[in-house]
């Protein structure tokens, strides 16, 4: 099927009629934060019906990383700090990253852990490593590229984090109520549907993944009310997503990478959720080799965005959002990045 065939008006609006016919009250959170604006970029919240309830989750790398991990950047020196854009404007505890460069610090701007290594060629470089598992592959295959070249001026801060065992923190929250996820696709791509199994074997729901057009969505919508009573894992997203992912982007990650406990923003600190250098790779490891320590934050008690990542409030609720909290003066990282809840609210959904 082409793409287009997911982009047709007249189905969409046929299967939102379809979901007119559930009466019940239904609240699904869509995990991934590129499903969080699709559904503000097509209006889809405002055309299903009331009763079914989209909420965002942790499905954002940038939004769940805490503001220490800022302090611990701004505090290294003499190296050249390597980022994604979008962790440039996360608040630390005094300033952004983007305030440090303005005042002298050498941080620069990537689109690829392989930039950053090539940086490494000319000046000591630390790539900062966010991301979840679609992201992982590609910085392990860097890391094994550095090791193949002995290029030790290149290390790779990692930061990275592991989808499931957010969804476990997630569905153990007593205070986190939820009927379905709508799981992540590109995620799902690298790690296969299996992966979310114990989401309806512990907990009793459903899941589906999806792809990020209309059509995509709303039959995931639908799908997951077929299956309220009768928990299962569901595939709308199969003609790029398997039931066992992509077993060698997965090697890579293993051959890398170990699991190890890891710090989410709103979620605490959360078992086997991150992944740590293996020792082999040691040499590439910026936690070891400037001694950094990333610590859990204090709470902003004013934003919102840890109770948003939770799906506890939706973004309109929060007392700063439009008004001290907007995207020219973020407060917290759910403005900031490009696929955080409260950025896609205030773009699409005021």
């Amino acid at each position: 099927m082409k793409l287009q065939d997911f982009i047709q008006p007249e189905l969409v609006k046929n299967i939102i009629n379809e979901l007119r016919f559930y009466k019940d009250t239904a609240t699904f959170m869509e995990v991934c934060g590129s499903h969080t604006m699709a559904i503000g970029h097509w209006g889809l919240r405002k055309l299903i019906p009331e009763n079914i309830h989209l909420i965002s989750g942790p499905g954002c790398p940038v939004c769940v990383t805490p503001s220490t991990v800022v302090d611990a950047l701004i505090d290294l020196k003499d190296v050249t700090i390597a980022t994604f854009g979008d962790l440039i404007r996360v608040p630390g505890s005094k300033q952004t990253l983007e305030q440090a460069r303005a005042a002298g610090a050498n941080i620069k701007t990537v689109y690829s852990p392989m930039e950053a290594l090539d940086l490494a060629q000319r000046e000591e470089t630390v790539f900062v490593g966010i991301g979840f598992e679609t992201t992982i592959p590609g910085i392990a295959y860097t890391i094994i590229e550095a090791s193949r070249q002995r290029q030790y001026n290149f290390s790779v801060l990692p930061l990275l984090k592991l989808i499931p065992p957010a969804l476990h923190a997630l569905l153990s929250d007593s205070e986190v109520k939820i009927n379905g996820l709508i799981l992540p696709g590109h995620v799902s791509v690298i790690i296969g549907t299996k992966a979310y199994q114990f989401v309806s074997d512990k907990y009793g729901i459903s899941g589906v993944v999806t792809g990020f057009e209309p059509l995509d969505i709303v039959l995931g919508i639908k799908l997951l009310i077929g299956r309220l009573h009768d928990p299962g894992i569901i595939n709308e997203y199969s003609r790029i997503v398997s039931s066992d992912g992509n077993t060698v982007a997965q090697t890579a990650i293993s051959e890398v990478f170990t699991t190890g406990n890891a710090i989410w923003r709103g979620l605490g600190n959360i078992p086997d959720s991150g992944l740590d250098i293996r020792p082999e790779y040691d040499q590439f490891d910026a936690l070891k080799k400037y001694n950094i320590t990333i610590s859990e934050e204090a709470e902003n008690t004013a934003c919102g965005c840890s109770n948003v990542l939770k799906g506890k409030i939706k973004p309109l609720d929060c007392p700063l959002f439009a008004r001290l909290c907007t995207p020219d003066n973020p407060i917290g990282p759910c403005m900031v990045s490009s696929e955080g809840s409260c950025a896609a609210y205030y773009k699409y959904e005021r």
